[in-house]
């Protein structure tokens, strides 16, 4: 065994919540979030701002073929040349189009399903690899998750912290610059149990500015392998971020891909969102010092899938 696989099944053995949540469980740490949660949550829309969180969805998005995967596909099922060219099935003027789209379900603003990554051929829950067939999850997809997704949000705005416009690629974000940002930002920042976090690396707005380059794929900002101590010790919900895969890029271990994927989701049970669009809501709350709202997240009910686009809405 490597030195990196021993670190990666120690980590998998000492934030594993299998069985926390009952032998059926399919949502993992989004067990957090309760009814009283969400009521308490509800509370912080006090001024009717809302922020969409999503990248739109075109041919415009940052897909280049990694990972096979594409940015969406938009085609016109009917349109108005169908009028023009009298294919009209409908009587007494009434017209119409329809649409349709085709699209990786990770290729942009998203959620990972628990079934979305195995550690040694099992997932979350430890229910088997083998239960993501050419048909889909038949357990922890991301249905599971469509009405789970509201609560409490906390943005850390690690580049603003920081003093940057965007952290620097292969920066490991360590549990001291997240302690360091809540305390900056104050008390609207304090996380705890059921929250939702969004972290802000600013690499998002950076390369929509700039060009997309290898940001699908390429190095990246993002969370130390180690930040899972203080993420399993805070009883978070979820955690979402403004980069292609939440975790540093490089990794941290020689020859391992996503560790921190690999600890988190089939182990933790911890819903991971990528490619979160953050800036104007940082704006926003740097000017009001507010980094506390109501999100609602949830993504698309698509059955059987390991994950799901969304319009996440951050509400203040």
């Amino acid at each position: 065994m490597t030195e990196t696989e021993a670190a990666i099944i120690a980590a998998a053995e000492k934030y594993r919540n299998w069985g926390k949540w009952g032998a059926e469980d399919q949502i993992g740490t989004l067990n957090y979030i309760t009814s009283a949660k969400i009521a308490e949550a509800c509370k912080l829309a006090r001024q009717g701002k809302v922020f969409s969180l999503a990248l739109p969805l075109d041919q415009h998005g940052p897909q280049n073929g990694s990972l096979r995967r594409f940015n969406p596909v938009h085609a016109m099922l009917v349109d108005g040349g169908d009028w023009a060219a009298d294919a009209r099935p409908f009587a007494n003027g009434i017209g119409g189009a329809d649409d349709l789209i085709s699209m990786p379900l990770q290729c942009a603003t998203h959620w990972d399903a628990l079934s979305h990554i195995f550690d040694h051929g099992k997932m979350w829950n430890g229910y088997s690899s083998n239960e993501v067939t050419s048909s889909g999850a038949s357990r922890n997809g991301i249905e599971q998750a469509t009405d789970k997704l509201i609560s409490r949000g906390v943005l850390l705005d690690l580049a603003r912290f920081k003093g940057v416009d965007a952290l620097d690629d292969g920066y490991a974000i360590k549990e001291s610059d997240l302690l360091g940002c809540i305390e900056a930002q104050g008390k609207t920042s304090q996380v705890g149990t059921g929250d939702i976090v969004l972290l802000r690396t600013g690499q998002l707005g950076q390369a929509r500015a700039t060009g997309w380059g290898s940001y699908a794929g390429g190095d990246a900002p993002g969370l130390s392998f180690w930040t899972l101590d203080w993420i399993y010790r805070t009883q978070i919900a979820a955690v979402a971020s403004d980069t292609w895969g939440v975790e540093v890029r490089p990794n941290e271990f020689a020859g391992a891909f996503q560790p921190f994927h690999q600890v988190a989701l089939p182990n933790m049970g911890l819903t991971l969102g990528e490619m979160f669009v953050l800036d104007t809501l940082a704006a926003d709350c740097a000017r009001d010092g507010i980094y506390e709202f109501l999100l609602v997240a949830n993504p698309l009910p698509f059955t059987g899938a390991v994950g799901a686009p969304a319009n996440p809405q951050a509400i203040k």
